[in-house]
């Protein structure tokens, strides 16, 4: 006669005597029979303890990570600063070394012309910059009994549609206290010596790296075992080095571009400081999105202060910076650039979210540059293909 499925199933018990399971027992099912069955058994738990054990090690090791770039950014900052000038340059140092030139010669000649330009930049800009933070809140006090007239219809309706909702509280809201922003004579000469210890270490390092780079790469190829491995080290190495090197010339290029064409239509436009402007176009576009849409936000409050109100003719410059930035972003880096450098707009937004929370401003700066160099140096490794499928566009 076949057990039917309510039947009682016999188990044994703790002294190994086979009884009758009850409705609340688990029956707990045993290894498979025979030495290989429980070999097989014991293997498949082993690896799964393994398999968990690796999972936990990996998410350790990358909190350990960020916690470790988060902690040591005041030396990884002037680091990939200096790599990623030093990869810029590099290009200019290698046509030199093809007309016999020595690396050393044209590393400093290309050093000078660095100094010089960053020289003369902090001089013209420095005090335009100053001039506009320390009169800004005295230009926006002046300003906003202009900006009152134009939203006083809409906070009429405000006040009528708060009216009919709220009942009357009689609390007297709370009076504003400002505050004003200063900078001391004491805090500018605490901060001047690490500033000028960051610049003076970003500037040896580039021109060491201008200098000894290709050295040491070479170095690092002859380490490697066996013919093959070295002459394909050689053509990876040479690769991204020529790949990241073009991006990155280009791109500050394409930027410095965006910041002369910026400049020259705020001067069309009779607009303070057009230089001052254009600079922040220039460092701002090295952030894609909020690069554009931050420094049209300045422009246009720029505008209206120059204004004393807010006018179309006021919004014109920044109307007129967000057409550049669309033909900029849109037709002139693709065309460029082309296809393989564009990166895909999320991927774009999260690298920028994890480094600007992990660095600040200057990691929000680096990011894009970093994914960059990051996907063509994945193109040509193998095991790391599939970064490249991911971030591209």
């Amino acid at each position: 006669m076949s057990s039917g499925a309510g039947q009682e199933q016999p188990v044994a018990d703790a002294d190994g005597q086979p009884r009758v399971a009850s409705g609340t027992d688990v029956v707990i099912s045993a290894p498979p029979a025979g030495k290989r069955g429980r070999r097989l058994y014991v293997g498949r738990g082993v690896w799964r303890h393994l398999r968990a054990s690796r999972l936990a090690l990996n998410v350790l090791l990358f909190l350990a990570l960020m916690y470790t770039i988060t902690l040591t950014k005041a030396l990884l900052i002037p680091l990939l600063l200096a790599a990623f000038l030093g990869l810029t340059l590099n290009p200019l140092v290698a046509a030199g070394s093809r007309l016999h030139l020595p690396r050393w010669l044209s590393a400093s000649v290309l050093m000078l012309a660095l100094i010089a330009g960053l020289s003369v930049s902090i001089t013209q800009l420095t005090q335009p910059a100053l001039g506009w933070f320390h009169g800004a809140p005295a230009a926006i006090r002046h300003f906003v009994p202009a900006l009152k007239k134009m939203t006083k219809p809409i906070e009429a309706a405000n006040r009528a549609t708060q009216t009919l909702v709220n009942a009357p509280t009689g609390r007297r809201a709370a009076p504003q206290t400002s505050t004003s922003l200063a900078i001391s004579t004491w805090d500018v000469v605490s901060t001047a010596p690490k500033v000028l210890a960051a610049v003076l270490s970003v500037l040896l390092l580039v021109f060491f790296f201008l200098v000894f780079g290709d050295s040491m790469l070479r170095r690092l190829v002859e380490i490697t075992p066996g013919f093959a491995y070295k002459r394909h080290a050689v053509a990876i190495v040479r690769g991204i080095q020529t790949e990241v090197s073009r991006y990155l010339l280009t791109a500050l290029l394409i930027n410095a571009g965006l910041g002369a064409v910026t400049a020259t239509m705020l001067w069309l436009y009779h607009m303070p400081d057009p230089l001052l402007w254009g600079a922040v176009a220039m460092f701002a576009n090295f952030v894609p999105y909020v690069g554009a849409i931050s420094t049209a936000i300045v422009l246009a409050l720029v505008g209206m202060l120059n204004a004393n109100d807010a006018s179309l003719h006021a919004l014109l410059p920044a109307v007129t910076f967000s057409a550049i930035t669309v033909i900029e972003g849109n037709l002139v880096t693709p065309m460029i650039q082309g296809r393989s450098m564009r990166l895909s707009p999320i991927a774009i937004l999260l690298w920028l979210v994890v480094w600007g929370w992990l660095w600040g401003v200057p990691g929000a700066l680096l990011a894009v540059p970093m994914l960059t160099c990051t996907k063509l140096i994945a193109e040509r490794v193998p095991s790391w293909h599939w970064f490249s499928l991911i971030v591209q566009r």
